[in-house]
């Protein structure tokens, strides 16, 4: 199994785990109850428990806070109230996930904006090692993409695999208009676009490749080789 297919494999297998994420109750207890309302976006119930003295930034099995899960579910409310409260927006998990680079690289553009508020480390890198711009950019999300470039995230790091955001966008996307529009801001933005992988491919080789014809265009105008 190649090293594209691998991590597809396991980009899969990482989706499916958060989208069947059922919270553990071994322990139960108002830390628990705090967890449980966060994940359904219950706002008064996660009030309530911060009110009666539960830690904001309390774990569950998996190291996840309760900003983290309302980031997995996408609660903005509950997330603005957690932000409110001083909850850490660069707290890891078990697996590296933070609410800052799981909101990035999973498009949540409300709570992105809100993390970046309260001082998200642009600097931070998940388990592969890349910065939430890699896989706001593999996922297809444009607007988080363009959010977290203007917020200053270097578009040229390289990840564990050896790929910037501008390779993951073309050997992970389907060179359709959205993984386009990626690359257009990526390239926009100064990303250079003749940084190869380690096998020696460019950008440019990488989208003719695979028959980008609209993101091998915006390569070439932008001197790509």
């Amino acid at each position: 199994m190649g090293v594209v297919e691998s991590f597809k494999k396991a980009a899969l297998g990482a989706a499916f785990f958060v989208g069947s994420i059922v919270m553990a109750s071994a322990e139960g207890g108002p830390a628990r109850t705090l967890l449980d309302a966060a994940a359904a976006g219950d706002v008064v119930a996660v009030t309530r428990s911060l009110k009666n003295g539960v830690s904001v930034d309390t774990r569950d099995e998996s190291g996840r806070t309760p900003l983290l899960v309302a980031a997995y579910n996408n609660r903005v409310g509950v997330a603005r109230v957690l932000i409110d409260a001083g909850a850490d927006v660069n707290a890891k998990d078990n697996i590296s996930d933070t609410p800052y680079l799981y909101a990035g690289a999973e498009g949540r553009i409300d709570i992105l904006t809100m993390t970046l508020g309260a001082g998200a480390n642009l600097k931070d890198t998940n388990r592969y090692g890349g910065t939430a711009l890699i896989p706001a950019a593999h996922h297809g999300h444009p607007d988080a993409v363009k959010i977290l470039l203007e917020a200053g995230v270097a578009p040229d790091h390289i990840n564990k695999l050896g790929w910037t955001a501008l390779l993951e966008a073309i050997i992970l996307g389907d060179g359709g208009p959205v993984h386009t529009e990626i690359v257009r801001l990526l390239v926009s933005s100064g990303a250079d676009v003749n940084i190869a992988d380690r096998d020696g491919v460019t950008p440019l080789k990488h989208a003719r490749l695979r028959g980008y014809s609209a993101i091998a265009q915006i390569l070439e105008a932008a001197k790509a080789k």
